[in-house]
């Protein structure tokens, strides 16, 4: 089968597309036919070798890229259930001791990493939705806000910030969204009720003024650190990217950090989100397998809106 690889860590150009052995399938595993792969950034700083840089993954004369997977059961290992070939699934492929990752005709997957795939939804849009929307969810699930809370958002505008706002509101939370001055009327239909350009030059002075004394929680996509931190009311919650430099804790803030993790449970439910119709899935665009250097010459250049996606 064909997959993505790099041999040597580099720019976009040490994307390699292989001829690799058809990955088996082991216990409590499922192996599917991959429809659409999310590019995401953190398969940028992979192929960089920043993870490894950082010790998060071992060196590996080869490594597998990407994430975000979206297909077809092909086959089941011993000891699954709820899984069935032809099944319909997406899932988040959160393993970095592995060769092969989701830029691949095939990828194998623990079963507790999956979930059904959203009825109605292409399998482009629904490769948008693991990792990104996993993040936000865990990232609200530390925030632990009642209805009711004020959050404010950095980065409402991007893939991880969207599905947060939209998420926030609908667990009842008030948003107040930080992003580009262009992007005010879609962090709004997404359900911010606050909304601040990330121009400001004193990001939280313009959020208290719209929240007197401060918000009671902070989720920093856009790893603003500090400067988000000081929007927040004393001993209230702030949650950091994994990725960022979370600010220490002043004023009794409780300061945490979300590293997604795969959640076969949570993402079934974002999924019955999305093909209810209340999680709005944005698909900047598709390339073949082939492409990849240029997916993620793409992404470099930034202001995408959505995820870019990779169709074997």
């Amino acid at each position: 089968m064909r997959a993505v690889v790099v041999r040597a860590f580099g720019g976009p150009g040490a994307l390699e597309v292989a001829e690799v052995a058809l990955p088996g399938v082991g216990a409590g595993q499922v192996r599917v036919r991959v429809a659409a792969a999310g590019v995401n950034p953190v398969d940028a700083l992979t192929r960089a070798g920043v993870l490894a840089q950082a010790g998060l993954m071992a060196a590996r004369e080869v490594t597998g890229i990407g994430w975000d997977v979206a297909g077809v059961v092909d086959g089941v290992g011993d000891k699954v259930t709820g899984f069935e070939p032809g099944q319909r699934v997406v899932g988040l492929r959160d393993r970095l001791d592995v060769d092969l990752g989701a830029y691949a005709q095939f990828a194998v997957l623990d079963a507790g990493a999956l979930a059904p795939a959203p009825t109605g939804v292409d399998f482009a849009q629904a490769a948008t939705l693991p990792l990104n929307g996993l993040t936000a969810w865990q990232a609200l699930d530390l925030l632990d806000l009642p209805a009711g809370a004020s959050v404010l958002v950095t980065g409402a505008a991007g893939a991880v910030g969207g599905f947060a706002v939209e998420l926030a509101a609908l667990r009842g939370l008030r948003v107040v969204a930080v992003a580009g001055a262009g992007d005010e009327a879609l962090v709004r239909s997404l359900g911010a009720e606050w909304f601040v350009p990330r121009t400001a030059p004193d990001l939280a002075a313009a959020v208290r003024e719209l929240v007197p004394g401060g918000v009671d929680g902070a989720l920093d996509p856009a790893l603003l650190g500090v400067t988000a931190l000081g929007a927040v009311r004393g001993r209230g919650v702030f949650v950091a990217v994994a990725g960022g430099s979370e600010p220490v804790g002043l004023r009794g803030i409780r300061v945490a950090n979300v590293w997604v993790s795969a959640d076969g449970a949570a993402l079934a439910r974002l999924s019955a989100l999305a093909e209810e119709g209340r999680l709005t899935l944005r698909l900047a665009g598709t390339l073949p397998l082939e492409r990849a250097r240029e997916a993620h010459e793409r992404l470099a250049e930034g202001g995408l809106r959505g995820r870019l996606v990779l169709v074997p």
